[in-house]
């Protein structure tokens, strides 16, 4: 596995003047880093669900709640928010300007740094269930608590980041994955790379174990 150096953090304006949609299919292929003190870990962005403010019934800053725990998701382009859910953490990307709480939930990597210690982080596991689901990356990476809330891509060991992105073949779309919404709200607002066997629910069938979904490096 590589190890990517002076990388090229996403900056507000990778963001800036896009819909929180176009930016959840734009994050296809970009790398996640997280620098640790047993080295980079990491990998491809092969999934992530759009969550979309005060008027989104399945955001946690819906109708304008706003607590402690969610302030995160009221700061600028590229502010990192953790946060625990049925046992385990999860991590969003802010997207819109400050006040504006929409972000993009990652919800699978295909790993691509640091694959030995992520095995170790979490154990006894079949190579795909590795990080295929948000809570399974985060126990990947070995993110346990919210101390990176607030921080944004350039000042934060964790990082998204266009060094070395690759592109996919194909982007589906489908509704969030156990978000129960009203029906305006179940549509295509969860994004993943077709075929790449490290996003979540993928179906066996489905694999494309030859390329994982991505087109030809030329």
């Amino acid at each position: 596995m590589q190890t990517i150096r002076q990388p090229h953090a996403l900056t507000s304006q990778f963001f800036e003047g896009r819909s929180t949609l176009a930016i959840t299919a734009d994050l296809l292929g970009k790398l996640l880093i997280y620098n640790t003190p047993q080295g980079q870990l990491g990998g491809y962005i092969v999934e992530a669900e759009a969550y979309l403010g005060e008027t989104d019934p399945g955001a946690h800053a819906y109708q304008g709640r706003r607590v402690p725990s969610n302030e995160p998701l009221y700061g600028g382009p590229g502010t990192i928010y953790i946060y625990a859910i049925r046992g385990f953490y999860a991590f969003d990307v802010v997207t819109q300007a400050a006040e504006n709480p929409q972000g993009i939930l990652i919800r699978g990597l295909e790993p691509a740094l640091g694959l030995a210690q992520m095995q170790r982080n979490r154990p006894q596991q079949p190579d795909f269930n590795l990080t295929s689901g948000p809570g399974k990356l985060m126990q990947a990476l070995n993110i346990t608590d919210t101390k990176l809330n607030q921080l944004d891509f350039d000042h934060s060991p964790l990082q998204i980041i266009d060094d070395q992105a690759r592109v996919p073949a194909t982007i589906n779309y489908s509704p969030r994955i156990g978000v129960r919404t009203s029906a305006d709200w179940s549509d295509h607002y969860r994004a993943y790379v077709a075929g790449n066997p490290f996003v979540s629910k993928m179906r066996k069938r489905d694999y494309d174990l030859e390329h994982f979904g991505w087109q030809p490096a030329l």
